[in-house]
C-alpha cells in the first residue's frame, strides 16, 4: 500500500527570469510501505526537489501530494505534523548535530514531540541501534566523534521521531565501504522493521542494486524508469544512454554471457553472480561425474 504519493507533480525555480527552470516536470510516483525505494539520476535531474516535496519543504506549482491519501497542503496548520511523519535526513546531516551529548542531540526531534521521558529514552535506544551508534558515544560530546559516526548519530535522531516516511539525501556519501555497509544495513533493517516507507537518494548503482526494493530514474526532472531493482537493472543500454550506467558485476556478467556462461539476464549483486557460477560450475561437475559412468 502506498504510504506517500506525489500526483503529476511539477517545480519551476526563478520563474520569469532569464534563469528559469522546470526541476520537476509532471512526476507521479509512489513509495510504499515496508519497502525501501531508490531514486537516482544525475545532478540536475530533479532528485533533491522532489524529496524536498515529501515533507512540505518545496510545495509544486501543479499536482499533489498525498500522505495517507490526505494532500499535506490542504490544511498549512497541520504542516507540522507532516514533518514529523516525513523525516527528511539531509546531505551530510553530521553538520547539523548542536546538542551537549549525542544522547540529547537523537533526543531532540521526540521532545519537540511532546513526548514524555521514558516514550524518548526507548526512541533514542531503538533509533541508536538501527543507525549503528554505540552504547559508549551517547553521553559524549557529537563533536568529539569521527565524521561517521556523527552521520550516524544525525541518522539516529531522525530516526527517533518513528517518522511513517524515511527519507535519506546520499547518506553514504563519503563513507569507506564498510561504513556505507553498516548504515545502509541498518536502514534497510529499519524499514523492516517498522514497515515504513523508506526513500533513499544516491549516486551508486550498486547501493541500489544491493539495498532497495524499488528504484527510480529520473532526467531533466522527468521519471524516466520505475520498478523492481531487477526490472530496473535489466534496462542496462537505456542507463548508459542516461549516462548512469549499471552495477560493475552487472557489466562483469554481460561479459561473461559474451563467452558463453550460461550466468543470467539480470544478476546485479556480487552475491547473484557468485551463486549463479556455484551454481553452472557445480551442474558441469556433476555432468562429468555422470560421463565417466
Amino acid at each position: 500500500m502506498a504510504k506517500i504519493r506525489l500526483e503529476n507533480v511539477t517545480y519551476t525555480y526563478s520563474v520569469g527570469t532569464p534563469f528559469e527552470k522546470r526541476a520537476v516536470d509532471g512526476v507521479s510516483l509512489e513509495f510504499e510501505e515496508g519497502l525501501l525505494t531508490g531514486i537516482m539520476g544525475h545532478t540536475g535531474s530533479g532528485k533533491s526537489t522532489l524529496i524536498n516535496m515529501l515533507n512540505g519543504l518545496i510545495k509544486p506549482d501543479s499536482g499533489r501530494v498525498l500522505l495517507g491519501g490526505e494532500d499535506i497542503w490542504a490544511d498549512k496548520k497541520k504542516m507540522r505534523s507532516v514533518r514529523f511523519r516525513v523525516g527528511l535526513v539531509m546531505q551530510y546531516p553530521e553538520y547539523q548535530l548542536f546538542d551537549e551529548t549525542v544522547r540529547a542531540d537523537i533526543a531532540f526531534g521526540p521532545r519537540n514531540m511532546g513526548l514524555d521521558g521514558d516514550e524518548i529514552a526507548r526512541r533514542v535506544s531503538e533509533a541508536a541501534k538501527f543507525a549503528g551508534v554505540e552504547e559508549e558515544w551517547l553521553d559524549k560530546s557529537p563533536f568529539d566523534l569521527s565524521g561517521g559516526q556523527k552521520r550516524r548519530v544525525a541518522v539516529a535522531g531522525v530516526m527517533a521521531m518513528s517518522p511513517e516516511v524515511l527519507v535519506l539525501d546520499e547518506p553514504a556519501a563519503g563513507l569507506d565501504p564498510a561504513g556505507r555497509e553498516s548504515i545502509l544495513s541498518g536502514i534497510r533493517e529499519y524499514c523492516r522493521a517498522t514497515g515504513a516507507a523508506v526513500i533513499i537518494v544516491s549516486h551508486s548503482m550498486e547501493d541500489m542494486a544491493v539495498f532497495c526494493d524499488r528504484v527510480a530514474v529520473l532526467a531533466d526532472g522527468k521519471l524516466c524508469m520505475y520498478g523492481t531493482r531487477e526490472e530496473v537493472f535489466a534496462r542496462r543500454s537505456e542507463l548508459y544512454m542516461l549516462g548512469l550506467g549499471v552495477p560493475m558485476i552487472t557489466d562483469i556478467a554481460h561479459e561473461l554471457l559474451k563467452l558463453g556462461v550460461p550466468i543470467g539476464e539480470e544478476i546485479f549483486t556480487v552475491g547473484g553472480v557468485s551463486d549463479s557460477l556455484r551454481r553452472i560450475i557445480s551442474e558441469r561437475r556433476g555432468n562429468k561425474g555422470k560421463g565417466a559412468d
